[in-house]
């Protein structure tokens, strides 16, 4: 099945650079020139992965995430963020409104398409659906596939819902895979590559920001106190690490 990718950007010439070599790698493509446009396009041909601008006319590129996100057809697909190199402060709250991953222009096609194929790759395999899918055998699913508890928390995988401290969180899909992924390692020490490579599906050193932002909000909604972390600790100069 061929793959729809939408390309947000009012830059014609940048527009016409993705779109060519996204459909010269197998990708059928739709363009938008601004926020309504997008979200116009993206509610008609529901695509597989969004690469969205965040400098658009009218509508910034973090409102149309934020919208994006609360639509049921788009609420998990995929969003890949492009920013200017200078624009350190959007690629945080780009990650922040829902974003996946981010490019900084400029880039090249290498850079691109690894990027795009990562998304699709962590779209259809997420963490959770390796042991899932290990269990489709059998009618009854083990507790310990469908649910993790680790020291307040308790994650449910099936149902892809986070308690803690007996509230229920509203985590990003990538929130979501990451907390996963650091809960059913605990007790190890991850580096920010590790974490790349296995939760965004990284096959090259990305960049670490995106784990570093991604563990930021993580700890505001997990910990007491977010300033001095508990549950997940920061192991100077190698990555990080979820105790209890």
């Amino acid at each position: 099945m061929v793959r729809k990718i939408l390309v947000v950007d009012d830059e014609p010439v940048l527009v016409e650079t993705i779109a060519y070599n996204l459909e010269q790698a197998g990708y059928q493509v739709f363009t938008a020139a601004d926020g309504t446009s997008a979200l116009q396009a993206a509610s008609r041909e529901v695509p597989d992965l969004i690469i969205l601008d965040i400098m658009l006319p009218e509508m910034d590129g973090l409102e149309v995430c934020r919208l994006l996100r609360r639509e049921s057809s788009t609420a998990t697909t995929p969003i890949m963020m492009l920013t200017a190199k200078s624009d350190e402060i959007d690629k945080v709250v780009g990650l922040e409104v829902g974003a996946d991953d981010y490019v900084t222009k400029p880039f090249g096609r290498r850079e691109l398409l690894a990027r795009v194929r990562a998304l699709l790759r962590r779209k259809d395999y997420p963490p959770h659906e390796a042991e899932k899918s290990e269990q489709e055998t059998t009618n009854e699913v083990p507790r310990a596939n469908r649910e993790l508890v680790a020291g307040p928390l308790r994650i449910d995988l099936a149902g892809r819902r986070v308690n803690c401290r007996g509230q229920e969180l509203e985590l990003q899909p990538k929130q979501f895979e990451l907390l996963t992924y650091l809960v059913r390692n605990r007790g190890t020490v991850l580096t920010r590559d590790q974490l790349l490579h296995n939760v965004w599906g990284y096959d090259y050193a990305g960049d670490t920001r995106t784990v570093d932002v991604h563990v930021r909000w993580l700890r505001e909604k997990l910990e007491e106190d977010p300033a001095n972390p508990r549950l997940i600790q920061t192991v100077r100069g190698v990555g990080y690490c979820f105790r209890w």
